[in-house]
């Protein structure tokens, strides 16, 4: 009885955030874009420049930014298939398509978790579980980059973010020493994973998950940079796309300041809970809030952050789900071909 009152609990808390609270929250994040844009001075000279660029040759800016969703999704489902590779071999175009399998599931599921799933669908029965730990390792490496770009981001935002928020003196010092202990210890456990599931190894022995993550004590150093150094092109080409589209809407900022900003971006959107739905007046919301220190072009900020979040998660998720139409379960035996 106390097991499916529990069950009952967490899923009524499941339907309260997917269904009303996320909803709300997104509702509420896109009125105060909204409102941010509709009192941006000159919008109706912004909205025409826009126009205008639609219309010139800085439309090549838009297709720079579109191609490269096949670089990044093309270098995740390369990290990918070396992760998955320690375990068994899979080809190039499985992980693709593995990849973006799991972003269609990922759209509705928080933080993007729903990424295992699709994954774990192209690989055979009996070895579904052990890919979790290898997406975690996989995670873990961009999380490190994000959090690691983020706080150099801040030190070098220092002085504008006090500007804007002077009562945050004591909190600032406390989040930049903070994000520093926490990557350190992050970037120790990354490249000491085998270590670490040594060392927990009689625990899981105990409770039978020692499978779970055995594959992970084959991981050294220099695999785990490989895999790093992978994770660091992703972060590169999401700060190309960004910054061909602030070319596009004319949000004039220097590619400096633009690529310090937007990595404090990355770094609240890694480290805040939040649905696809949700991500994009998030994504939107800190965007207006930093950029708008550097430019008063909102309206461009704005469509910006949108356009990024449409064609870096909604175009590889339907994408995704043409592949989920066609996927076939694979026994124990089978191999991706």
């Amino acid at each position: 009885m106390v097991i499916f009152t529990a069950r009952m609990r967490n899923k009524t808390i499941k339907i309260f955030l997917k269904y009303f609270f996320g909803p709300l929250l997104f509702v509420g994040l896109s009125f105060s874009i909204f409102q941010q844009i509709r009192h941006q001075p000159h919008l109706a000279q912004s909205w025409e420049q826009i126009k205008a660029s639609f219309a010139s040759v800085k439309i090549v800016y838009l297709f720079l930014a579109c191609s490269l969703i096949f670089v990044n999704w093309g270098l995740e489902s390369w990290k990918w298939k070396l992760l998955v590779s320690t375990v068994r071999p899979i080809g190039f175009w499985p992980a693709y398509k593995a990849v973006l399998s799991g972003v269609s599931f990922s759209v509705s599921l928080p933080n993007r978790v729903g990424e295992y799933i699709g994954r774990m669908m192209y690989q055979p029965e009996g070895g579904r579980l052990k890919t979790i730990s290898l997406a975690i390792v996989g995670s873990v490496a961009q999380l490190l980059v994000t959090l690691f770009c983020g706080l150099i981001s801040l030190v070098v935002l220092k002085k504008e973010l006090l500007q804007l928020y002077p009562e945050a003196v004591i909190g600032y010092q406390f989040l930049v020493y903070g994000l520093l202990g926490a990557t350190g210890l992050l970037a120790f456990a990354y490249f000491n994973v085998s270590a670490v599931v040594a060392f927990f190894s009689r625990w899981l022995s105990l409770h039978h998950l020692l499978y779970l993550v055995e594959s992970l004590q084959k991981f050294n150093a220099s695999f785990l940079a490989r895999i790093l150094l992978i994770s660091s092109l992703r972060y590169v080409v999401f700060l190309l796309q960004y910054l061909a589209m602030f070319s596009l809407f004319g949000v004039a900022i220097a590619p400096g300041i633009a690529v310090s900003v937007m990595s404090v971006v990355f770094l609240a959107l890694a480290v805040i809970p939040s649905i696809a739905l949700v991500e994009v007046g998030l994504r939107g919301e800190v965007s207006l809030r930093l950029l708008g220190i550097f430019s008063a072009n909102s309206l461009g900020i704005g469509l910006t952050s949108v356009t990024i979040w449409f064609i870096n998660l909604i175009v590889p998720a339907l994408l995704g789900t043409l592949f989920l139409l066609n996927v076939k379960l694979l026994s124990k035996n089978e191999e991706t071909s």
